[in-house]
């Protein structure tokens, strides 16, 4: 009963963050589902960790198309003075553009790299050099 319990928990807290998985591939969402399952559940929280982080993190992954259409935009790039890093917001003056046929993301051109965003949070979920 008590791994059933340990294994709920572990696989809620995984689905419930999410966000947290945003920057993440299947493979970073499997290594770190597996990691905190493995603290909280120990052996067998570790696997449904492992299976839920991967999960969470393929059904985050960038669409290629979604690259490679803003790869061929051209644009201003915008100077900011803050790091632009995955998993930290953009200033509020830079402008998001809509990526073409995938209205669901946001791009900008960041000192010089595009970055793609997550449009509600302004947060950058990939830098494409």
């Amino acid at each position: 009963m008590n791994n059933r319990l340990a294994v709920s928990l572990i696989a809620a807290s995984l689905l419930t963050s999410g966000a947290a998985f945003a920057q993440s591939t299947t493979v970073q969402g499997a290594q770190d589902g597996a990691r905190t399952g493995g603290a909280v559940g120990g052996p067998v929280g570790e696997v449904v960790g492992g299976t839920v982080g991967a999960a969470v993190g393929l059904g985050l992954e960038i669409p290629n198309a979604v690259i490679t259409s803003i790869q061929a935009e051209r644009g201003p790039s915008v100077v900011v003075r803050e790091r632009v890093v995955v998993g930290e917001p953009l200033p509020s003056t830079v402008e998001l553009r809509t990526v073409p046929s995938h209205t669901e993301y946001r791009y900008a051109i960041v000192n010089d790299r595009r970055v793609i965003v997550e449009p509600r949070t302004r947060k950058v979920i990939k830098i494409i050099d």
